[in-house]
């Protein structure tokens, strides 16, 4: 296995508004730096991945930031929805951990090492 150093800082959010209060900087997140890539689930708990992403993406201050829904879902019509709010990538997550890892190095290499990504 390719062993992949990633010098970026993860937050972790347990649900959608906890996710929401990372972004604004609310409650305990008052000092969390504004994240350069989201990665979303569309299902998550108080508040859903595409309520996250449409009040994200229509908050001019936050709208630049790309946002991947990462979700368990194939569906069309959770593909659509995602893209119709302005995610910037639908992946579906593959169930085998090694194929998980190929897809998350896929995202690094993609989004963190070839793509310029917005600076506020």
């Amino acid at each position: 296995m390719d062993e992949r150093k990633i010098y970026s800082k993860l937050s972790i959010a347990r649900d959608g508004q906890e996710a929401l209060d990372f972004v604004y900087k609310n409650n305990q997140f008052k000092d969390a730096e504004e994240p350069d890539l989201i990665l979303l689930d569309i299902n998550l708990p108080k508040r859903s991945g595409n309520e996250v992403l449409q009040t994200l993406k229509s908050d001019d201050k936050y709208k630049h930031i790309p946002i991947l829904m990462l979700t368990t879902s194939s569906s069309k019509k959770d593909i659509m929805t995602s893209y119709r709010n302005y995610a910037n990538s639908f992946i579906t997550k593959p169930v085998e951990v090694d194929q998980f890892q190929e897809a998350m190095a896929s995202v690094e290499d993609f989004w963190l090492q070839t793509a310029s990504l917005p600076k506020a």
